[in-house]
């Protein structure tokens, strides 16, 4: 049985005050209230983990400008010139601002 499914029971099913529960099995009362309400809102789903990943990525590369480096980087190899970092971020300085 899951954590989750553990403490999620001991609430709703048991009764227990939920500082307790969280304190007795070592979660914060934070993830236990958000269990809780994703319990009371999804049911048996609740229980099925999730993903961390983050929604977006704010320092990311543009997709245009992946493009071009990966462009830069097949005509630098295909000439037989260095495709390195140093060399395409010199390409994109000085060729394409």
């Amino acid at each position: 049985m899951s954590k989750a499914r553990l403490v999620i029971s001991a609430v709703v099913l048991e009764g227990r005050p939920a500082a307790q529960v969280a304190a007795e099995y070592g979660v914060s009362k934070s993830w236990l209230y958000e269990l809780l309400a994703r319990y009371r809102a999804e049911g048996e789903t609740a229980f099925q983990p999730r993903s961390r990943r983050p929604l977006n990525s704010p320092n990311a590369s543009s997709p245009a400008t992946v493009e071009l480096v990966v462009r830069l980087r097949t005509d630098l190899c295909a000439a037989g010139h260095d495709a390195g970092p140093a060399t395409i971020t010199w390409h994109l300085l000085h060729h394409h601002r």
